[in-house]
């Protein structure tokens, strides 16, 4: 992966949504930073060129376009659509941005809700947010769940009292339905057709009570989920049957910060890490164990399944769910062999992944092996 030296740490990045064909490739991403005395979201636009290798394409040297301060570290940040970034603040504050797409090429403010997150005493850090057309949600340390509308001053629901512990990370299942995760290694499901402030559904990890840092979604097959959090355990859950995961899988030394499964791939998956890792796992070529000396040098880690086999449902056709994937390996490739510091944030289209990290460096590739 080429590396280009940014100058802040970098605590999200995504890549802006492709307008037509889903065939085109991403030309620009946006990043957020954190840990600096100010912080800013800024926007970068890639050029590709040819190498030598025939049917192959290097993302040239990302280039700044423009930036903007932030007020407070950048907790997670999304595009509301190609022209508006929305960003969530350590200060408890929901921003969205826009970008001009004029001579100039500017950020400006054009929404922000002050205290979306706040403790009685002070605020409280927004943690993550999530958005579909206008509807935006976010989650925050208060255990507060806001949903708003980009072009609304006011929010059009919020359930205060959610969780009695921090709120760290959500999703939609469905259009109506939300997955949150939680500090003490719950999952939830909300219905937001529902009144209340109840869940209808809780998932938890068994023994400790492990905090879980981020959720994700498979694209095709919205019962299958994925988690990650303090202990780097990437966790694989089936929403319809039963309350603990499916399967867990050893993965990263230290807090895993994000997961997403490829969004027209889902057989693969990407994680980062507090310890320097970026994984690619790839469930499409779950092998029987094989003796060591057969594993000429493959990395690859066994699922541990957690629910008895008959009770898994064989119609699935995920590799994340089949009974063979409970017996299997899983190949891995770390994407920064040699890094250290932290990897905070990943996106991922087609070929194309970018992340973003502690080192104050973007790394990117347009060569992933799917």
């Amino acid at each position: 992966m080429e590396g280009r030296y940014v100058s802040q740490k970098i605590s999200k990045v995504r890549w802006r949504p492709v307008s037509g064909s889903s065939l085109q490739s991403p030309e620009c991403f946006a990043t957020g930073s954190w840990d600096s005395e100010q912080n800013k979201v800024c926007l970068w636009v890639t050029g590709e060129m040819e190498n030598t290798k025939p049917d192959q394409l290097f993302l040239d040297d990302p280039k700044p376009v423009c930036a903007i301060d932030h007020n407070g570290d950048v907790m997670d940040l999304q595009f509301l659509d190609q022209e508006r970034i929305i960003t969530a603040s350590s200060t408890g504050s929901v921003t969205v941005f826009r970008h001009h797409l004029n001579s100039e090429q500017t950020l400006s403010v054009l929404q922000r809700w002050e205290r979306a997150h706040y403790h009685s005493h002070g605020s409280a850090p927004c943690t993550s947010l999530v958005c579909d057309g206008p509807e935006i949600i976010t989650v925050g340390e208060d255990g507060r769940i806001n949903h708003f509308q980009a072009d609304r001053k006011e929010p059009v629901r919020t359930i205060d009292n959610a969780d009695s512990s921090s709120l760290n990370a959500v999703t939609f299942l469905r259009t109506t339905e939300l997955l949150t995760v939680n500090s003490i290694g719950q999952l939830k499901i909300w219905d937001f057709r529902q009144p209340g402030n109840k869940p209808s559904q809780i998932y938890s990890l068994t023994g400790e009570r492990v905090p879980l840092h981020c959720v994700d979604r498979h694209p095709n097959q919205q019962h299958i989920v994925g988690t990650g959090g303090q202990d780097g355990t990437l966790c694989i859950w089936d929403v319809r049957q039963g309350s603990i995961p499916i399967s867990l899988l050893d993965a990263h030394s230290a807090e895993m910060w994000e997961v997403h499964f490829h969004p027209s791939n889902p057989d693969h998956v990407f994680t980062c890490s507090e310890d320097g890792s970026l994984w690619h796992w790839n469930a499409s070529v779950i092998t029987p164990d094989l003796p060591s000396f057969l594993q000429q040098g493959r990395r690859n880690f066994s699922l541990n399944s957690t629910v008895p086999h008959a009770e898994m449902n064989q119609s699935v056709s995920s590799a994340w769910l089949t009974m063979d994937a409970a017996k299997g390996r899983v190949d891995i490739d770390n994407l920064l062999s040699a890094y250290v510091l932290s990897v905070n944030s990943l996106d991922v289209v087609g070929e194309h992944l970018v992340c973003g990290t502690d080192a104050e460096a973007i790394y990117m590739t347009s060569n992933l092996e799917l």
